[in-house]
């Protein structure tokens, strides 16, 4: 049965930094999003310039991952120290295209993540799924 209240959905603009393929750093900016219709995952938006790409992966990994490593397969998330002593979230992401590290200002995760824990609570997550209409989207395939 699908949960009665509102929830919201959350976004979170942040400043990512990684290494480019020639070992410089650039920034990309991007959007974290939770979406309420989608309980267990988050989205990271990566703005680039005309076009916007798309990575959607379990939000237990951004919330556990601002405290130790955490992730298996194709998501990574761990803190770490940024190169100015400041508290930064690791993101790496592999796909058979590539990888890509990127890091965030602790901040603002922890800012997106805690919206997004008001939003829909840990543990909670299940009772904004209908199962039933899930099992027939499914089934229609």
């Amino acid at each position: 049965m699908k949960q009665t209240k509102t929830a919201q959905v959350v976004t979170e603009s942040v400043a990512l930094e990684f290494v480019d393929p020639q070992g410089e750093a650039a920034s990309i900016d991007a959007d974290l999003v939770f979406d309420p219709a989608d309980p267990y995952a988050v989205t990271m938006v990566f703005r680039t310039g005309a076009q916007e790409v798309l990575w959607t992966f379990g939000r237990e990994l951004l919330v556990e991952g601002r405290y130790e490593p955490t992730g298996d397969g194709d998501v990574h998330v761990w803190p770490c120290l940024g190169s100015d002593g400041s508290a930064v979230v690791i993101v790496e992401l592999c796909s058979p295209d590539g990888e890509l590290l990127v890091q965030a200002a602790a901040r603002s995760v922890d800012r997106f993540v805690s919206a997004m824990l008001d939003s829909v609570p840990d543990g909670q997550e299940s009772t904004f799924v209908n199962f039933d209409d899930e099992l027939a989207s499914i089934l229609a395939s």
